[in-house]
């Protein structure tokens, strides 16, 4: 059994965590899907964006790279299509990624001894399930795209989150989800399910059809969407060698070892991260810049203004470390049945089991489970007044008076 709570572990170098910063409004219901595996798909888009080592700092991995090896290879393009149909899959009735020609399950290793090639193949057919299940929560689901930050201009950077009609004016019930940190966006829990299991364990559209059909306002946060990228622009620096004291030969010399630095320093960069192609710049979205930023904004522009009596939060992964300081239950990876009590490392946060010991299935298991807490909770404080929304830094300061 794996310990998924991450507010019990050390400090996190990806991820967010909202402990400390909001806490909603009274009589919030919350499920909260914490991880402390660090099973992370590609990088956390924050606020402090890791930084790439300088070459000097990239020579012991150099001395184990044969970059005249590598320089060598004949790489096919990356000139990857942008449709589904164009990498010719398709999802079929259950909902599972399948060759159009085939029939088989997506295949990472396309070509031998291309890692690096099939990585970006694999990013790219990713970015193209993103915009999928975008169009889902439009079609299927009849959520509304609501940009942000809401009184952004034309030209700045923005990002959107999903809402049902109702989200705002539903007087009982408002369900709120979010996913964990990495490459996943709105409407998704875990690529690699997308792709590799279907759509109902990889995607939240089951928690929003079954919300939207018992009575919920939904709302889909979208909290690693915090910056857009461009080209950085190309500065021109002019050699000053024309006008140095050294002799020609020598020059020459420098400047035919100064070009084949480059060209390998180039070439490794290149192959050390191979989502960049190009030299690019973050611009950041205005209070959208982190997952906390995120967070806090869509509480304080959506959430807040809602009418619903209850709101009830579902969040994996590292979205579970905003809300577990209050009344929650956590459903753990765990090898025990589903709904079994696990030791708890939190005294206001039960935990239970998710019914799988794979963290990204977690959601997925205890789909039903969740449903029945919410009912549960929902039922026993039924007849409770309902306080005004605060944040829990509010609280915190009110209390420390």
């Amino acid at each position: 059994m794996r310990n998924d709570v991450s507010v019990a572990r050390g400090p996190r170098k990806c991820g967010w965590n909202l402990v400390g910063a909001r806490i909603p409004r009274g009589k919030v219901i919350t499920t909260a899907r914490g991880s402390s595996s660090g099973e992370l798909e590609g990088h956390a888009s924050s606020r402090l964006p890791p930084q790439p080592c300088s070459w000097g700092q990239s020579s012991d991995l150099l001395s184990r790279i044969d970059l005249d090896e590598l320089m060598k290879k004949d790489e096919p393009p990356l000139d990857f299509p942008d449709t589904l149909e164009g990498f010719e899959y398709a999802f079929n009735e259950k909902g599972q990624l399948r060759h159009i020609k085939t029939g088989e399950p997506f295949v990472f290793n396309y070509r031998e001894d291309l890692h690096r090639w099939n990585q970006k193949r694999y990013e790219a057919l990713g970015e193209i399930i993103t915009k999928y299940v975008y169009e889902l929560l439009e079609k299927d689901c009849n959520l509304k795209k609501i940009s942000i930050p809401v009184d952004a201009t034309e030209s700045e950077p923005k990002s959107f989150i999903f809402m049902s009609e109702d989200a705002l004016t539903n007087p009982q019930k408002l369900m709120v989800l979010i996913h964990g940190s990495g490459v996943v966006r709105a409407g998704q829990w875990a690529r690699r399910l997308i792709i590799n299991e279907d759509l109902d364990s990889g995607t939240q559209i089951p928690f929003i059809k079954r919300a939207m059909d018992e009575g919920y306002g939904v709302i889909v946060l979208n909290p690693n969407e915090n910056y857009i990228e461009v080209e950085k622009p190309k500065i021109h620096v002019q050699s000053s060698s024309d006008s140095s004291d050294e002799p020609a030969e020598k020059r020459e010399r420098k400047d035919k070892v100064s070009k084949e630095t480059k060209k390998r320093r180039d070439f490794y960069e290149k192959y050390r991260n191979p989502q960049r192609e190009k030299e690019m710049m973050q611009l950041y979205i205005r209070e959208n810049g982190s997952p906390e930023e995120h967070a806090i904004y869509v509480w304080d522009h959506f959430i807040a203004q809602s009418a619903a009596e209850n709101v009830f939060f579902v969040a994996h992964s590292y979205g579970g470390l905003a809300f577990v300081e209050l009344n929650c239950c956590n459903w753990v990876s765990s090898s025990e049945p589903l709904d079994t009590s696990v030791e708890s490392m939190l005294p206001d946060c039960p935990r239970v089991s998710a019914g799988t010991d794979r963290h990204e299935l977690t959601s997925w298991k205890s789909f039903p489970s969740i449903f029945k807490f919410f009912s549960e909770a929902s039922e026993a404080k039924g007849g409770s007044p309902r306080p005004a929304p605060t944040r829990r830094s509010h609280r915190l300061k009110h209390e420390e008076l």
